[in-house]
């Protein structure tokens, strides 16, 4: 189904504040909810998150906005926070902070591969595939951690949608952040679609960043919490990277109205994927919402800006993620761009390979691992409970584990605990002897 947003009636915005009974909503069953659920309520938080930011930062630096505009802008701000509580407690109190952290990167991985593959620009497709193999081995790492520490199979909370096994290794995430730094779109020639691609999975990564900031300090293990911090400081860099793919000269109404068309298109598809029906129903409150915010700021847009809506959101809506299993995608990138780096003019990308000897990120490489890379530890604790890493994927997939492992690994700026592909191979076959003396003894 497709539709115009913009000639929706809407939900009046002096009918939208809600009671704290309706705001604080009944969370789902983590032992029954489905992986797609879980990942639409972490992304909605996340894309209401921006939305209440931008709200504020709108009111901060608009001073040609009249005092009547202003103040519906910080009444749809207080909506935009009710909205995200709701969204975000949905979360119930007994599901851990790891599988919690599984959940958004399954977010991560799945989100950004969809994107790519009904994303019309190619130059930010190639920047969407980079950051989808970083979230890739993120969802591995913590994979080992959640079963040494609470004994959670990654399945418990993937459900099998998604792969779970070594990517381009975390410790070759760490950039200099000039590096990440993109090729901006143009806002007269780019897409709709491209602009609500790029703002949705900002969203998804900048909550993911704040999730660690707020949460990764909340376990005990030491290299635990170090590796929150690693991966905490990657999603840094991924947030300047797909912020800077925006088009900077974008006026603040522009800016206004794509986030609102954001937040209905999500919203939308939320609604028409939604399998819980209770959940959903909360979902079709939002879209509605949402359209009477996109209204108010589509009639202020035309008000100051003298210009039709239209000429940035088009007429129809895009649907930013259908929430499926990506798992063939995901796999042909894996093992074709594994190897792939930030160029040091900073706009493209270099197999790791061709990148020279003074290669900015290398000195942040070897600063942030002079002692050790704490995703790489996540391997070696692995190997004392389990024998060998926690992996999730087909048998054709976990054959080529250690290729991939070779494909992604440089040979400078390197950790001293790194687990190399001869180590990786050991571990395994080490693990298929031990099971083979366990079946002879049964």
């Amino acid at each position: 189904m497709t539709f115009n947003p913009l000639k929706e009636k809407g939900m009046p915005l002096e009918k939208q504040l809600r009671n704290w009974h309706q705001i604080v909503a009944k969370p789902y069953k983590k032992q029954k909810v489905d992986c797609y659920t879980r990942t639409r309520q972490i992304l909605m938080n996340g894309i209401e998150v921006e939305g209440w930011g931008f709200k504020h930062q709108f009111n901060r630096f608009m001073s040609e906005v009249d005092s009547d505009d202003k103040a519906t802008i910080s009444r749809l701000g207080r909506i935009e926070n009710q909205q995200q509580m709701t969204c975000n407690w949905l979360c119930p109190a007994d599901q851990s902070v790891l599988e919690t952290t599984l959940g958004y990167e399954q977010v991560a991985v799945d989100l950004t591969a969809w994107l790519a593959q009904n994303e019309p620009d190619e130059y930010v497709k190639e920047t969407f595939n980079f950051g989808l193999l970083e979230d890739f081995d993120h969802l591995y790492r913590y994979s080992q951690f959640a079963y040494m520490t609470e004994g959670i199979e990654p399945s418990d909370i993937v459900q099998g949608q998604t792969d779970v096994i070594v990517g381009r290794p975390t410790q070759h995430h760490h950039n200099c952040n000039g590096l990440r730094l993109r090729n901006f779109y143009d806002k007269n020639t780019a897409s709709p679609q491209t602009k609500v691609n790029i703002l949705t999975v900002l969203s998804g990564e900048q909550q993911t960043h704040n999730f660690y900031a707020e949460h990764g300090f909340m376990y005990a293990d030491h290299v635990l919490r170090e590796t929150y911090a690693e991966i905490k400081d990657v999603e840094e860099e991924h947030v300047t990277m797909y912020e800077s793919l925006i088009d900077p000269s974008e006026s603040m109404f522009e800016k206004a109205l794509l986030h609102e068309f954001t937040e209905v298109c999500n919203y939308y598809t939320c609604y028409e994927d939604e399998t819980d029906e209770e959940i959903k129903k909360y979902w079709e409150i939002f879209l509605d919402m949402e359209i009477g915010h996109l209204k108010l700021v589509a009639d202020m847009f035309k008000k100051y800006e003298k210009r039709d809506p239209e000429e940035i959101i088009g007429s129809e809506i895009v649907i930013p993620c259908r929430f499926t299993s990506q798992k063939a995608y995901v796999q042909k990138v894996l093992e074709k761009e594994a190897n792939k780096r930030l160029a040091p003019d900073g706009k493209y990308y270099k197999n790791y390979d061709e990148i020279p000897e003074d290669w900015a990120s290398y000195d942040v490489q070897e600063r942030l691992s002079e002692i050790s890379a704490p995703s790489e530890n996540c391997i070696k604790l692995i190997e004392i409970y389990h024998d060998r890493d926690i992996v999730e994927a087909s048998e054709n997939l976990k054959n080529k584990e250690v290729t991939i492992l070779e494909k992604g690994l440089q040979t400078k700026a390197v950790a001293h605990n790194t687990v190399m592909p001869d180590d990786l191979q050991d571990m395994i076959d080490k693990h298929e002897q031990r099971e083979k003396q366990k079946e002879e003894i049964i």
